[in-house]
């Protein structure tokens, strides 16, 4: 860690690049997938399905509260991404001032609004009765930990945004060892700790990032890394309107991408609570496989995102394409490398998460046959629209997930049901993947993302150049209009 520094994304063959600035991302991703999977066997083959089932429902909570910032978080990374590929630290650091303050007022709201709502959001997903005191008392330690989760997320996603993926990575892993470390102290009460069951495996996710969070910027301080702000500096958490309003106004369609699709997976996980708790520990096992999967596809998009948004600041079109073509390839290679031995395998590897001998088994192993295909072509939607938010245009793929999600995936798993019971809901997921993929290259192609800007109000306020990413040519000499599902959303340049 003694050398991690910022990335000039800029600079460099493309390929090798994205591969190297991805790496510690992937990494990460490989962290918090098995410190869940961890968990989940604690909880899964100690606590039994019932408190699988609990964990289940409480964690779709826990996704759909971290969805509720996510775009502000988002909005903040690509300007201070465009901002270090202009070179011009100050912006950057202005954007950092801004979005932390309004980053950290939020989730502490949303804690202390969501911890006496536990119960109520939980009875309204439909949490089943017997599981429904051990999702309670998990999900209140988590509305707890929110904004310790959150502003460790949002550190590490500023970081990123820099080009600095060491740095994250590292903290991370030890958020990750504190938390599989505490996990069996507190659910049996080893030693000196108290026996608390459930609850201990979340109050040690409380405890492993507040202490990480700590350390790192504790680190940050120490190391006085590039984007540290100094205490003569505090001047800019002092909200600046300009940035503020477009972390507002470009974070929140970035946000609502997140609630899209957490509340699309809460209505999901309502469907298969109607079929009992075998087939939900059956789906909250499969889940856990899936992280995995879709790992190498978030770790690519998150990747291309930031260097997308560097060349985007620093004028180099001709990188942004090529980034998109290189992570859409490195996305099908990564991902079709993980799909296979998951298929092959996955009664083994499912038997983890489950009791030996529980029918919840055969019902996992079925549902991950059918569904687990759909993450090669969410990828590809991944990479594209991380490219494609990088200039601004953010209205878009909102629209795109919405209508793969809304008009797509839960009419499919709804209407279907009563002819294909249980297996409308697992079909969707390919279905909707692969209508999002189409959707999403299409307005690659033909869209107007080229010409957006990130900074609202940039051009009005006299921002300068470096703050605005210069209108590039179309690569399409006469582009054709994006298919009828989305033509309708896609903005003007100026409001993309």
């Amino acid at each position: 860690m003694a050398n991690s520094q910022t990335r000039n994304l800029t600079e460099g063959p493309i390929g090798k690049t994205l591969f190297v600035f991805a790496l510690p991302i992937l990494a990460g991703n490989v962290l918090q997938s098995l410190n869940g999977s961890v968990n989940a066997v604690w909880v899964g083959r100690f606590l039994g399905e019932q408190a699988l089932t609990a964990t289940a429902n409480a964690n779709n909570i826990m996704f759909f509260l971290i969805g509720a910032v996510f775009g502000v978080g988002m909005a903040a990374t690509i300007l201070v991404a465009q901002a270090m590929g202009a070179k011009d630290m100050a912006q950057a650091k202005r954007v950092i001032g801004t979005s932390a303050t309004f980053f950290f007022s939020v989730s502490v709201v949303i804690a202390l609004i969501g911890l006496p709502l536990s119960r109520h959001i939980l009875v309204w997903m439909s949490t089943p009765a017997e599981a429904l005191p051990l999702a309670e008392a998990y999900l209140r330690i988590i509305f707890m930990a929110v904004p310790f989760l959150y502003m460790f997320a949002f550190l590490s996603a500023i970081l990123r945004g820099s080009g600095d993926t060491r740095t994250p990575f590292f903290f991370l892993l030890l958020v990750v060892v504190l938390d599989i470390g505490f996990n069996p102290l507190l659910i049996f009460g080893l030693g000196p700790f108290p026996e608390m069951g459930i609850a201990g495996s979340a109050t040690a996710t409380l405890i492993a990032n507040i202490i990480s969070l700590a350390a790192m910027i504790l680190w940050l301080r120490h190391r006085r890394h590039p984007l540290w702000i100094s205490r003569h500096e505090n001047a800019v958490y002092k909200p600046n309107p300009l940035i503020l309003k477009s972390l507002i106004i470009k974070g929140v369609p970035m946000g609502l991408q997140m609630i899209l699709i957490s509340l699309a997976m809460i209505l999901m996980i309502s469907m298969v609570n109607a079929y009992g708790v075998d087939t939900t520990s059956a789906y909250g096992a499969a889940l856990q496989l899936w992280t995995y999967v879709q790992m190498p596809a978030m770790a690519i998009g998150a990747a291309c995102s930031s260097m997308a948004a560097q060349n985007v600041g620093a004028h180099r079109w001709d990188r942004v394409e090529a980034t998109a073509k290189v992570g859409t390839l490195f996305n099908f290679l990564m991902t079709g490398a993980l799909i296979l031995p998951i298929i092959v395998f996955d009664h083994s590897t499912l038997s983890l998460f489950l009791p030996d001998g529980s029918p919840a088994l055969a019902h996992a192993s079925h549902l991950n046959h059918i569904a687990v295909w759909s993450f090669l072509f969410f990828g590809v939607t991944f990479v594209v629209s991380g490219v494609v938010r990088s200039t601004g245009a953010v209205i878009p793929p909102l629209v795109i997930l919405g209508i793969a999600l809304w008009g797509i995936r839960i009419p499919f798993a709804k209407l279907l049901q009563p002819t294909l019971g249980a297996d409308a809901i697992w079909w969707s997921f390919p279905v909707s993947a692969v209508c999002a993929m189409l959707m999403s290259l299409a307005y690659y192609k033909w869209g107007r993302w080229r010409s957006a800007s990130m900074l609202v109000g940039a051009h009005e306020t006299g921002a300068t150049p470096a703050e605005v990413p210069a209108q590039p040519p179309s690569p399409v000499a006469d582009p054709a209009p994006v298919p009828t599902s989305t033509a309708n959303a896609r903005p003007e340049p100026d409001a993309s």
